[in-house]
């Protein structure tokens, strides 16, 4: 798939039918974009979980953080990328290790990594980068999801 441009029923799609999303990357600080994404993530009613080793058992934006994505206690459905482009190979590598594996891996604005990305959808995952969920939720007019 080419991830120059994405349909808007693509990125719909995937935002409804995702329920669990693991937000890699998750800052305690709340002026990050990452820690004010994982909030409204949650506010619009997705089950989120925060990854960064260094907060691990802490809180980030009200939510559960885990040192890393085989620490969460449920199945991921989308893990959303806040680590610079070079990181995103790794995050995929930690992200197919996963049993089950998530449905879907979206690298926010600036993330991007084509190779990564095909090894991704290689095994089945599908892959959205250098956009913003809380972007694309708003311009999209999606409703909360539950």
């Amino acid at each position: 798939m080419t991830h120059d441009s994405y349909d808007d029923a693509f990125i719909a799609g995937w935002l409804g039918k995702v329920r669990t999303i693991a937000v890699v990357g998750a800052s305690p600080n709340p002026s990050r974009p990452s820690h004010g994404v994982a909030r409204y993530l949650a506010m619009q009613g997705y089950r989120v979980f925060a990854i960064n080793p260094g907060q691990a058992g802490r809180n980030i934006a009200g939510l559960p953080t885990y040192a890393r994505l085989a620490d969460v206690p449920e199945p991921i459905d989308m893990v959303d990328v806040f680590r610079a482009p070079e990181y995103l190979d790794a995050v995929v590598e930690e992200a197919l290790a996963l049993e089950p594996r998530p449905k879907l891996i979206w690298g926010q604005l600036g993330v991007r990594d084509d190779r990564a990305a095909a090894k991704a959808e290689a095994a089945g995952v599908a892959v959205i980068m250098d956009r913003c969920p809380a972007i694309e939720i708003p311009r999209l007019r999606l409703a909360p999801v539950g």
